[in-house]
């Protein structure tokens, strides 16, 4: 009797062991996580704190936490003085636009790779494949000598054409049409049905988490484009959101007014934020559905 008792306790130790070494590699592992968050999000609490400050209160030696005198009214001279509602405009249509042609170009180039039988299909995916080693800064300068020569500086064609075709979406939505079964594609053939509206009743509907990722990501890049509007049309007209904001609140004797400018950087940082909280699930799920298959 005594020898099962022993045994229940050294049972009953060992679970307890268990128990602790778990509870003690959870709490590690929050701590990890909520550190990583803090650091993360440390960047965007001081942007906000510092777009409520005074100038004088910005430039002090020792850097408060939060402001003594909260200046909202930094935002409205951000947004007029930066002329913020033209840039805004410049850069939505610049991305709702070249979204859409995108979009059209990347369906109709991921149907034919992934349904339709050409010769040297195969060749010309991989080839297209590999262009996705190629840095894109090294574009930037044939790119640049190409639109010269057509004319296209300072418009919003420039902006808009080079960037119309996205290898790595094409291939997520080519690999994401792969995985819808062949039945349903000779079986729409068998009742007549043309390729093009297979595609527009059948493959797109299935794609649709796919192709909503997809748009917001070109959304969210054409939003946060610098370096070539900067360097192909950033002339009042044409100037998008990132390059206003370049030196919009630099004063005449040379000096930065920080706080405005900071100002200006929560509003624009705004639209990305609230996209990416409330549609990240089709972020997530548009990626996890386009797999690996073929």
């Amino acid at each position: 009797m005594s020898i099962i008792t022993m045994h229940e306790r050294d049972i009953q130790k060992t679970s307890l062991r268990q128990k602790v070494v778990f509870a003690t590699v959870q709490v590690l592992l929050y701590a990890f996580l909520l550190t990583m968050a803090l650091i993360v999000l440390f960047p965007f609490y001081w942007m906000v704190i510092s777009s409520l400050k005074t100038l004088d209160e910005y430039r002090e030696s020792v850097p408060t936490f939060f402001p003594r005198r909260i200046m909202f009214s930094n935002y409205r001279e951000a947004f007029t003085s930066a002329s913020l509602g033209r840039l805004f405009l410049n850069t939505l249509y610049v991305g709702v636009v070249s979204t859409l042609l995108s979009l059209v170009i990347t369906i109709l180039s991921a149907f034919a790779f992934a349904r339709l039988e050409f010769k040297g299909k195969n060749i010309l995916f991989a080839g297209l494949l590999a262009t996705m080693m190629i840095p894109g800064e090294l574009f930037t300068i044939t790119n640049y000598s190409t639109v010269t020569r057509l004319g296209w500086m300072n418009t919003y064609t420039v902006l808009i054409v080079p960037f119309l075709v996205s290898v790595f979406y094409i291939y997520l939505l080519r690999q994401n049409f792969m995985q819808i079964p062949d039945e349903l594609y000779l079986a729409a053939k068998v009742d007549g049905t043309g390729d093009l509206k297979y595609l527009l009743k059948v493959m797109i509907p299935l794609s649709l988490p796919t192709l909503i990722s997809i748009t917001i990501l070109k959304m969210m890049g054409a939003w946060n484009s610098y370096i070539w509007p900067r360097l192909v049309a950033n002339d009042q007209a044409h100037r998008l959101i990132t390059n206003g904001l370049r030196n919009a609140f630099t004063e005449t004797t040379g000096d930065v007014n920080y706080p405005v400018q900071m100002a200006a950087v929560a509003l624009v940082s705004l639209p990305l934020f609230l996209v990416f909280v409330f549609l990240r699930k089709y972020i997530m799920k548009g990626v996890s559905r386009s797999g690996i298959k073929g």
